[in-house]
């Protein structure tokens, strides 16, 4: 192989990594930013409740009588400073100081799947909203 050709391959892996890294960044701060809009104890509950997937919503309305609206103001969300946040593929997850907020990426952008969660010991969290 000639010298030439392997620094052309390395520059291409090179630039393909940075461009893997810019979207990881990207998805990273939409998946924060929608979070944080979830856990804004001030915002619109409909604006909320289009924040979730559609089987967290489901899961949240239980009965057809029960709104997402009023649903959502009886969670405790307790949001605050963001922790850490951690992008799998399509899934991702946001630890705040008072919470943990678990998404999906939707044909519609991120979604919230779980929200309301609490660590658990060695089992899985517990979540107030969570897609069934």
């Amino acid at each position: 192989m000639r010298a030439g050709h392997r620094f052309r391959c390395g520059a291409v892996l090179g630039v393909a990594a940075l461009l893997v890294t810019g979207c990881s960044s990207t998805q990273q701060s939409e998946v924060q930013r929608v979070a944080t809009a979830f856990e804004d104890t001030g915002g619109d509950p409909g604006a909320r409740c289009d924040l979730l997937t559609p089987k967290a919503l489901a899961a949240l309305q239980k009965s057809e009588s029960d709104s997402c609206a009023d649903a959502i103001g009886q969670l405790s969300l307790d949001g605050g400073k963001v922790e850490s946040v951690q992008v799998w593929g399509g899934d991702a997850q946001v630890k705040l100081s008072g919470d943990t907020v678990f998404l999906t990426e939707t044909h519609a952008g991120w979604k919230v799947s779980a929200a309301a969660c609490q660590p658990n010991a060695d089992a899985p969290y517990d979540c107030e909203v969570q897609a069934g």
